[in-house]
């Protein structure tokens, strides 16, 4: 009989353990995003205002019109895109957040496949 209450508290115990994602501090500045493509390590730089997102990746810049669904989400959709591929917008979730940094989950909208990564801010706008 004990272990039942036992079991009744333990999703208070562990609701206290949520993290606090301060996704508003993201939302616009510069920032820094690594990521490994077949063993070789590469970088991205991104300034990012309220509605737009200028990427610079293997010395080409792209820019993106961004829409937030809500403080921790938001939609790219490439202003120019040279292909089908690049046509397809794509789903950004804020998953957590520490000082200057943020982890997050992305991927082609309507499609189940997601990818993690770490992005590091850089700097605020001026």
């Amino acid at each position: 009989m004990k272990k039942h209450y036992l079991l009744l508290l333990l999703p208070f115990f562990t609701s206290c353990f949520n993290a606090d994602r301060n996704c508003k501090d993201f939302k616009t500045g510069k920032f820094q995003f690594d990521l490994t493509i077949n063993g070789e390590k590469k970088t991205t730089f991104f300034e990012r205002n309220d509605s737009i997102e200028i990427e610079t990746f293997n010395g080409k810049t792209d820019t993106a019109t961004i829409r937030w669904v809500n403080d921790c989400e938001y939609i790219l959709q490439k202003i120019h895109p040279k292909n089908l591929e690049e046509k397809k917008a794509i789903n950004m979730r804020i998953l957590t957040t520490s000082k200057n940094s943020y982890t997050f989950e992305f991927g082609m909208v309507g499609s189940s496949k997601k990818q993690t990564g770490t992005v590091i801010k850089l700097s605020d706008l001026k």
